[in-house]
C-alpha cells in the first residue's frame, strides 16, 4: 500500500511526545502494551539507543479504561479487522510526523512490547514502506487465520519471546515466522525460558541489533 492510501489523521488530537536526540541519530517508535501509555514505554528508547529521537503515540482503544492498540475478541483473539485498520491509522500517524518533527532520511525502528509488538509487527508486515524495522518483545501473529495479498519485502523483524508465554503462546510466534518469512520480510528469533516480559538478555539482544542496523530511512 502506498502512502497515498492512508487514512488521514490529526496529530493534534492523537496523544503522542516526540523527543528529538541527537542530530541524525535513529528514530525509534516506542509502542507500549496493554494499559501502558506514550510516557511510560519510552523507558524502553534509554535503554536501546539513548542518543536516538523517540517518536512514542498511545493506543486509542480502550478496553475497560486501559489503552490498546486494537481491539480483541477475547485474550488471543483479535479482531483482525481492526488490527488492519489501526495499523494503517499508525501508518500514517508516522508519515504525518516524520514531515511535522523533521525526520527525512532518518532510519525509524519500531520497538514494541505486547500489544505494542503486535501492532508494529501488523504496521511493518502491511505497510513496509513506512515502518520497515520492528524490535517485537513479547509479540504474536496479529492476523489470526486471515489471508493477505501483498509483500512484505525489505522488513526486518527482531522476534523476542519467552518460551513459556501463555499470552504470546510460541504456537502464534511460529505462525508469525512462517507467514512473515512467506511474505518476504527477514525474521530473526530468539526464544529464552520464561514467559510475557522483557528480559535483560532481550534488551542486550535488542541493542546490539538495532546499532548494526542500516542507517537508511
Amino acid at each position: 500500500m502506498t502512502t497515498d492510501a492512508l487514512p488521514m489523521v490529526d496529530l493534534d488530537t492523537w496523544p503522542h511526545t516526540f523527543t528529538p536526540g541527537e542530530p541524525d541519530a535513529p528514530v525509534l517508535l516506542t509502542l507500549h502494551g496493554t494499559g501502558g501509555d506514550e510516557r511510560e514505554i519510552t523507558a524502553l528508547a534509554d535503554a536501546l539507543m539513548p542518543e536516538a529521537a523517540v517518536l512514542s503515540p498511545r493506543g486509542r482503544v480502550s478496553e475497560g479504561g486501559a489503552n490498546r492498540w486494537f481491539r480483541r475478541l477475547r485474550e488471543g483473539v483479535f479482531d483482525v479487522d481492526d488490527v488492519i485498520g489501526r495499523a494503517g491509522e499508525l501508518a500514517a500517524f508516522v508519515v504525518a510526523a516524520r514531515e511535522r518533527y523533521d525526520l527525512a532520511g532518518r532510519p525509524l525502528i519500531a520497538a514494541g512490547f505486547s500489544n505494542g509488538a503486535n501492532i508494529a509487527l501488523a504496521t511493518a508486515l502491511l505497510h513496509p514502506d513506512v515502518v520497515s524495522r520492528v524490535v517485537a518483545f513479547s509479540g504474536m501473529h496479529p492476523f489470526g487465520d486471515r489471508e493477505l495479498d501483498g509483500s512484505s519485502a525489505g522488513v526486518e523483524l527482531l522476534l523476542l519471546n519467552g518460551d513459556h508465554d501463555p499470552m504470546a503462546p510460541a504456537s502464534s510466534v511460529d505462525v508469525l515466522e512462517r507467514f512473515a518469512s512467506a511474505r518476504g520480510a527477514s525474521v530473526t528469533r530468539s526464544t529464552r525460558p520464561g514467559g510475557h516480559g522483557i528480559d535483560r538478555s532481550e534488551i542486550d539482544a535488542a541493542r546490539d541489533r538495532i546499532a548494526t542496523m542500516p542507517r537508511t530511512p
